[in-house]
């Protein structure tokens, strides 16, 4: 008699509860599995967490974003030509110690450069301008701009600096 009294407490007890009574799955040999302790998630760094480093090396290393933000209005266009020439050349720096550049195409600014007419060209390397068909098929062009595409990007770890903090405010304390 204790099975049909098992069966109907099971019973009633998963249609209302959702659950098998402790006691009579220990009875029949099913035991809970125990859970796995709950791990803490690992944030993973988003895309524009990148974005918003690269940003932040350039600014600690040329003051770019301080020379952007600038309003550059009333300076002497020498004043403004001797500013560029340090940002500029320490943003190359930045730019070539983190990332690796190649020409989307590669072929000579003003000449005609073949490309492949079977197909459209992937339109984020190679933008077709001037007279261009319907289909975008085209056997090539006069190459304007050669672009650029990164074959490798190398960022320093994101430890636990926020990054939205392109760079901190500076407070002299006297």
């Amino acid at each position: 008699m204790s099975r049909v009294s098992s069966a109907f407490r099971s019973f009633f007890s998963i249609l209302f509860s959702g659950i098998l009574p402790d006691d009579i799955a220990a009875e029949f040999g099913f035991v809970k599995p125990v859970p796995e302790p709950v791990k803490p998630a690992v944030e993973l760094p988003k895309v524009s967490d990148g974005a918003l480093q690269l940003l932040h090396i350039l600014q600690r290393d040329s003051r770019l974003i301080d020379f952007l933000m600038e309003d550059i209005k009333s300076y002497s266009d020498d004043q403004v030509g001797a500013a560029v020439r340090t940002v500029h050349a320490d943003c190359k720096a930045s730019l070539l110690r983190h990332v690796t550049l190649a020409p989307a195409l590669d072929g000579v600014e003003g000449t005609f450069q073949k490309i492949d007419s079977s197909t459209p060209p992937n339109p984020s390397r190679v933008k077709l301008i001037g007279n261009v068909p319907a289909s975008g098929k085209v056997a090539g062009g006069i190459l304007r701009h050669r672009g650029w595409v990164a074959s490798s990007v190398i960022l320093p770890p994101l430890g636990k600096e926020d990054a939205v903090a392109i760079a901190p405010a500076e407070l002299e304390v006297e």
